[in-house]
């Protein structure tokens, strides 16, 4: 998984690197060949802002999440990249087995 994290109006320490590469872990789980990852993040003011960009199988796919903990933005953007990713494969293999069940009737 390649992965690019950049700060903006911040400095990303070493804490928060590792955070993020921990919480994208379970994105890497669904897949066998290599991912590109990009994380964005941000603070303004009292918010702190998390945001990715994941390519994947032709695909761009995008969370942004703002709360007032840098960690639980983290959190809940990894955790909605990986619904995402959940969604995307399950209806690939819906669509793959109502293709087999239809191939397989007979033909009235």
């Amino acid at each position: 998984m390649n992965v690019t994290i950049r700060g903006q109006h911040m400095e990303v320490t070493p804490a928060i690197y590792d955070h993020v590469i921990e919480q994208l872990e379970r994105i890497k789980r669904h897949f066998d060949h290599p991912i590109l990852v990009s994380v964005v993040l941000s603070v303004e003011k009292l918010i702190q802002q998390a945001e990715a960009i994941v390519h994947v199988d032709g695909r761009d796919l995008h969370s942004r999440v703002t709360h007032l903990d840098l960690y639980k933005a983290i959190d809940e953007m990894a955790h909605a990249l990986d619904r995402q990713i959940l969604r995307i494969k399950e209806k690939k293999s819906t669509h793959r087995t109502d293709e087999h069940i239809r191939d397989h009737l007979e033909p009235i």
